[in-house]
This record gives structure tokens, C-alpha cells and sequence, in this order.
């Protein structure tokens, strides 16, 4: 898929309505977990943006994900959107996403055009709720990364993601030894899930209508 081709697509699409829950249900871990979408909760949480980033890469278009490093902690090894909470410096959201984009990846806040934000979404361990920044740069970015923040960078082809064959399931092991049933991802191998899955999903449905 090129790039002008997938930000014509989306532009419009992003104006609303957005799929919302109902994509957010497809990739969601375990049984449904109605607390997702509690409103009250949702309004009381701590607040944060990931940055969705569409540039070209031999003539098709790319996203960049990233992968935590190993630290015991809830999102502990996950593979996510670059990202991370507000904070009172930031004027909005859209800047978080792209501050946290820049420390992470080294991508200039200057070559991101911003074109619209996915559905907010929830996520009751750590008690956030995520705005997905969705923009595109009209050049390849010379990735820099926080090798302290980031354990590795995943560029994947939006292609793949659209594909039917890229969903699965299996069941994912905790250090307790408990294990959590989930829909994911498939990128080269690795499995991409929960939160960031779920935020996929979403933009997956936009894509293909």
C-alpha cells in the first residue's frame, strides 16, 4: 500500500465515526472486560498518547512499533506504539505523543504532519487511558533510539497488518506461572497484544473500509 494512497483514505475516515469498542472487543485478552469502557473510570485515569506514525519505505507504507525491555513491571517486554503519559508541560496530547515519539525514536516533532486521533482507549492494570495520535512524515525518518527506553525497533509494513492471516491466538505466560488466552498480532514472528492489538484493530478497520 502506498503512503498517499493509506493518508487519503484515512483523512476523512478519521472525521468520524470512529469503530471504537467494537474494534477494541475483536483483540481484547481473556473475557471481556467491561471496565475498558467504564466511562467514570475512563475520566478518572491517568492520561497519555502514542504517536501512529505512516511513512514510505521502498515505495510502501510503514509504521514503527517498538519493543520494552524485560523489567518485571505490567508491560514488562510488550511491544507498543512510541508513547508515554502527559505531563504538565505539555499543552496536549498530541504533543505528548509526539515528545515521547522524539526520546524514544528520535523522530523531529517538525516532519510529523498530524491528520487525526484513533478512538481513546483504557487500560485498567496500569490505569491509563491511551489517545492514539495517528500522523505521517513525507520522508523515511532516520530513526535514533533510547536504547534505555527501547529494546528494539519494529518497522512493519501496513500490508501485513491488514492481512486476515496476521491475526491469531494463543496463550500468553506470565511469571506467576498464570495464563491469559488473547487474540495478537503476528509481526515477523513476534506476538503484538492487549492494548497496542486492540488500538490495530481499530485502525485495521479504517484501512479496509
Amino acid at each position: 500500500m502506498k503512503l498517499k494512497e493509506l493518508i487519503s483514505n484515512l483523512e476523512s475516515k478519521l472525521i468520524g465515526p470512529l469503530p471504537g469498542p467494537d474494534a477494541h472487543r475483536l483483540m481484547m485478552p481473556g473475557e471481556i472486560n467491561t471496565s475498558r469502557f467504564d466511562k467514570e473510570k475512563m475520566a478518572k485515569a491517568r492520561l497519555s498518547g502514542v504517536l501512529i506514525l505512516f511513512y514510505e519505505k521502498d515505495g510502501e507504507a510503514y509504521l514503527p512499533l517498538t519493543q520494552r525491555h524485560e523489567y518485571g513491571g505490567t508491560h514488562s517486554g510488550q511491544i507498543s506504539f512510541p508513547g508515554g503519559k502527559w505531563e504538565k508541560s505539555d499543552p496536549d496530547l498530541i504533543f505528548t505523543a509526539k515528545r515521547e515519539a522524539n526520546e524514544e525514536i528520535g523522530v523531529r516533532y517538525e516532519e510529523v504532519n498530524v491528520i487525526g486521533q484513533l478512538s481513546d482507549l483504557f487500560i485498567p492494570p496500569s490505569n491509563f487511558k491511551v489517545t492514539p495520535v495517528v500522523s505521517f512524515t513525507e520522508s523515511q525518518p532516520q530513526f535514533e533510539i533510547d536504547t534505555f527506553e527501547v529494546k528494539e525497533l519494529i518497522e512493519v509494513p501496513v500490508s501485513h497488518l491488514i492481512e486476515e492471516t496476521t491475526v491469531k491466538q494463543t496463550a500468553i505466560k506470565f511469571a506467576n506461572g498464570y495464563k491469559l488466552n488473547t487474540p495478537y498480532f503476528d509481526v515477523e514472528g513476534r506476538i503484538v497484544w492487549g492494548a497496542t492489538a486492540m488500538m490495530l484493530s481499530e485502525l485495521k478497520q479504517l484501512i479496509k473500509i
